[in-house]
């Protein structure tokens, strides 16, 4: 199993800045299919900036109604069906994002959910599909429907908070992880309602007792005041090896020993095609639809007289 992070940044501000990207994360080879988590404004993008393919997703999360988080989803939902063409994949998502409550949501359209499977992830529920377990974690943020989860596979357990302000029950949800992830906006004591600062995340970490801890989501005061830095703060404290994500940070699972891993700095592999190289332009033109023949991908119209 790979983790990719295609953004660390998270709030609505870090979002309108884009001082940090926020694609959400990737989830790769997990029992040999692919999942895009909370894929904010710019993950298709940055999909393709690390070096990945939108097309061979099994599944995308979006853990709440709020725009950092589902900002990309339907535009990967396109690209994990083949453009809206087949039915592939499975949409997990809280009860706002697939249903709607009160003023939040749906963040996907009807049409949109027309084609992948749909899985409505509340608290407390677990789902078994493609041989893993998922399990909805509880949150206490904006969105009162909002989850995380805990992914278990084979005995190995991947929790994910999402955006969460600490309460006592949080730590029972995600009790047993091997690897936590957690959004944690601000760092220090500066909590804010509905999020995880700092202090809050060693709270979690001390009594989940985690192999690894990653803090993403991080708000515009939390990169000011160095990520690396907090991270080491709270190892030195917890004891657990902490990371403090960031744009492209890229690592390989051990199952055996989660703590054993290198970190991998993932660079612009597209930088070319973003330039104006004429040169490139060319190659790109004259690949293109060997491309589009070999994803079977076709324009409208010759979709619509195939229909």
């Amino acid at each position: 199993m790979k983790i990719t992070f295609l953004g660390s940044g998270g709030g609505r501000f870090s979002a309108i800045s884009q001082r940090r990207m926020t694609g959400g994360f990737r989830i790769d080879n997990l029992a040999g299919k692919n999942y895009h988590v909370d894929p904010g404004p710019g993950a298709l993008i940055r999909t393709y900036q690390f070096g990945f393919d939108p097309r061979n997703l099994s599944g995308v999360f979006v853990s709440h109604a709020h725009t950092d988080h589902y900002n990309d989803a339907e535009i990967l939902i396109e690209a994990m069906t083949r453009g809206m063409t087949k039915n592939l994949g499975t949409i997990i998502g809280s009860e706002s994002v697939l249903e709607g409550f009160e003023r939040w949501g749906p963040a996907i359209s009807s049409y949109h959910q027309s084609k992948p499977d749909t899985m409505v992830l509340k608290p407390g529920e677990s789902h078994n599909f493609n041989n893993i377990e998922i399990k909805g974690t509880a949150t206490s943020h904006g969105d009162p429907t909002g989850v995380g989860f805990q992914i278990d596979y084979n005995g190995f357990k991947l929790s994910y908070t999402s955006d969460t302000g600490y309460f006592d029950e949080l730590v029972e949800y995600h009790k047993g992880a091997d690897i936590l992830i957690a959004s944690v906006l601000r760092p220090g004591n500066r909590t804010i309602n509905g999020h995880m600062c700092s202090r809050n995340f060693i709270d979690l970490i001390e009594e989940v007792k985690p192999q690894v801890a990653v803090m993403t989501h991080l708000g515009l005061k939390m990169i000011s005041s160095n990520p690396v830095t907090e991270a080491k703060k709270i190892s030195k404290r917890t004891g657990v090896k902490t990371i403090a994500a960031y744009d492209g940070l890229s690592f390989n699972v051990n199952y055996n020993n989660p703590k054993r891993f290198r970190l991998i700095s993932l660079k612009d592999v597209q930088s070319s095609v973003h330039s104006t190289s004429h040169s490139m332009y060319e190659s790109e033109r004259k690949n293109s639809y060997q491309m589009a023949f070999k994803n079977n991908e076709f324009d409208e119209l010759s979709i619509l007289k195939r229909q």
